[in-house]
């Protein structure tokens, strides 16, 4: 799917949500504010940022369903508290310790690992090692177009800067919105692959039978159609 089509599917999609979403990250980053003020401690903000990210993305994918969501939902997360914040700790983990080698592998860490959440927004009872394994193997071969597409929004962060932030609130709903997407193509593309290896599994365990022609062939050769 091209990355322009991506964004126009994305624009479509938070027709009449922008506002709502808005709200949301508002309420999210009041919070955020709120705790560092009050305690003057980095991690204690850092501790909500996984069940506060599980709850925004599995609203985006109620978006990107086409059904309603509540402000409230946001708060969700909460619910698998532990799980999310384990898998937020561990995806920064790996990411930090792929960015000390250089900035690349960095960048390229933060990619392989960007579906993780999406993945445990639709199996939250996921372990958190597996997510990142699946988002990095769902990732493989689209890490360039991915990159693209986030690096397609630096006009958009440009203007965020100019309206003194508040751009940013739109640009978060686009930009995740866009991800959203992204994330349901390419799973979509595994999904097909594994029914295809699975079929390819099965024809080799059980070979057709027919004349003897057929039973002669080599059975490393299944027939795939």
């Amino acid at each position: 799917m091209d990355n322009k089509l991506i964004r126009l599917a994305a624009r479509r999609l938070l027709i009449g949500k922008w506002g709502k979403l808005a709200v949301v990250l508002l309420i999210f980053y009041a919070i955020d504010f709120l705790l560092y003020s009050l305690t003057y401690l980095t991690f204690i903000p850092i501790i909500i940022l996984g069940p506060f990210t599980l709850g925004i993305y599995t609203i985006f994918l109620k978006i990107w369903r086409k059904e309603d969501f509540k402000i409230e939902e946001m708060f969700n997360g909460f619910k698998y508290f532990g799980r999310a914040l384990g898998t937020y700790l561990l995806r920064y983990i790996y990411i930090f310790l792929w960015s000390i080698l250089l900035i690349v592998p960095g960048i390229i860490a933060a990619i392989s690992y960007s579906m993780t959440f999406f993945i445990l927004a639709e199996n939250p009872n996921i372990k958190a090692a597996d997510a990142l394994w699946l988002s990095k193997q769902m990732m493989y071969g689209h890490k360039t177009q991915y990159f693209m597409l986030m690096l397609s929004f630096i006009g958009w962060f440009l203007l965020s800067i100019l309206t003194f932030g508040i751009g940013f609130l739109f640009l978060y709903s686009y930009k995740t919105m866009a991800s959203t997407i992204f994330y349901q193509h390419i799973k979509g593309e595994v999904l097909y692959n594994e029914i295809i290896i699975e079929n390819v599994e099965q024809s080799i365990k059980s070979p057709t039978e027919g004349s003897d022609e057929s039973t002669n062939q080599d059975s490393t050769y299944p027939d795939l159609y």
